[in-house]
């Protein structure tokens, strides 16, 4: 399987290493996007096999699947071409497909699949299970470290000023959909839970400032008629962007490495 990464942070970065170092069998690294050739140009010259640096209309020809990591301004460019080609499209930016019926249309005409990893979150097999029967409720706490707030725009306009903060402080709580137009960069998390779960306007998030962590926290509790289940995890950083968490591009690679295993565990 070609595959294309489109966006060369932190977690593409990673992935194509992967690749590089036939770590993912099955799959090998056909392109990838950068923000400019300069970057390009360093990224291939710590591959082992360079790779061509491509438009995303190019991408989506010579690829079997793109991994999109991208700004959320960006999402529309790369999902559409590989969409409408009939390619599958692994999504990082989540937050993006909310109420995006249409993305699942095309993928639906052309034979395009759009594939969610878990990302930076855990469970979401024991969700999809508890959805094939009925869910009473879902609710998100994402608690997040106070200098990992500093700065967001919604704090400015709703004027709440975080600053000698002693004790974890709820900011903001709602639906989904409410809270992401509020931080539409912050709830990717989010948006895979809902995605699996109950939908993005039934399932409730809570965004804490809390002062007692230094790193992102994610609780998701849930009430079913199969199972009531809490789930926490707290991610380590990694090593190239302190905003993105480690187990992220992980995810991505357990995700390329099952399509073509011979076993596979959890849905």
């Amino acid at each position: 399987m070609k595959v294309g990464i489109a966006g060369m942070g932190a977690i593409g970065l990673n992935v194509a290493g992967a690749l590089d170092r036939d770590e993912i069998p099955g799959c090998t690294l056909a392109g990838f996007a950068a923000r400019s050739q300069a970057r390009a140009d360093a990224f291939n010259a710590t591959l082992a096999r360079p790779v061509a640096h491509l438009g995303f209309e190019d991408l989506a020809d010579r690829c079997d699947l793109v991994i999109e990591c991208l700004p959320p301004q960006l999402f529309e460019a790369i999902a559409r071409p590989v969409l409408e080609r009939g390619k599958s499209l692994v999504v990082l930016s989540a937050s993006q497909l909310l109420g995006r019926d249409d993305l699942i249309a095309l993928a639906e005409a052309h034979g395009g699949r759009i594939l969610v990893p878990s990302g930076a979150m855990l469970g979401l097999d024991a969700l999809k299970a508890a959805a094939v029967g009925e869910i009473t409720s879902v609710t998100i706490e994402t608690r997040k470290p106070v200098a990992g707030l500093l700065g967001a725009p919604y704090l400015a306009e709703a004027g709440i000023d975080l600053t000698g903060l002693d004790a974890p402080r709820c900011i903001l709580s709602g639906s989904v959909t409410e809270v992401a137009r509020a931080f539409p960069a912050n709830v990717n998390v989010a948006a895979a839970v809902s995605l699996a779960g109950l939908g993005p306007d039934l399932t409730r998030l809570e965004i804490w400032a809390d002062p007692g962590l230094e790193r992102n926290q994610h609780s998701v509790h849930v009430i079913s008629d199969s199972s009531d289940f809490t789930m926490t995890i707290q991610g380590r950083p990694s090593a190239q962007n302190p905003a993105t968490g480690r187990i992220t591009p992980q995810s991505v690679i357990a995700l390329l490495r099952q399509r073509s295993a011979s076993l596979r565990v959890g849905t």
